[in-house]
């Protein structure tokens, strides 16, 4: 991953941090905010069977296009858990280390 893609992910959390602290009302993020905790990790958890559906297909572009919900996702339940995504970069560097 290049720089800039990861430099992108930091920029997302960003405006969900935006999102989080401004909760502008016509925010798909901000209603996420609003139904709390539950609501953010049941998303997380249904876009990742969405995924796993889509990996057993042969259609790239909705497996991609599913992949970016369950990273967006997380990177919502990273925010509401106060915690960041380059924290988890750090949990990888670390496995990798080891």
């Amino acid at each position: 991953m290049s720089e800039n893609n990861i430099n992108f992910l930091i920029e997302l959390q960003n405006l969900i941090d935006s999102r989080r602290t401004e909760m502008p009302g016509n925010s798909y993020t901000t209603s996420l905010f609003q139904k709390g905790i539950n609501k953010i990790a049941q998303k997380v958890g249904e876009e990742a069977v969405e995924l796993i559906i889509e990996a057993k297909d042969d259609n790239r572009v909705l497996f991609l296009n599913e992949s970016a919900d369950l990273l967006y996702h997380l990177l919502v339940l990273l925010t509401a858990k106060d915690s960041r995504i380059e924290d988890v970069i750090e949990v990888l560097k670390e496995r990798h280390h080891a």
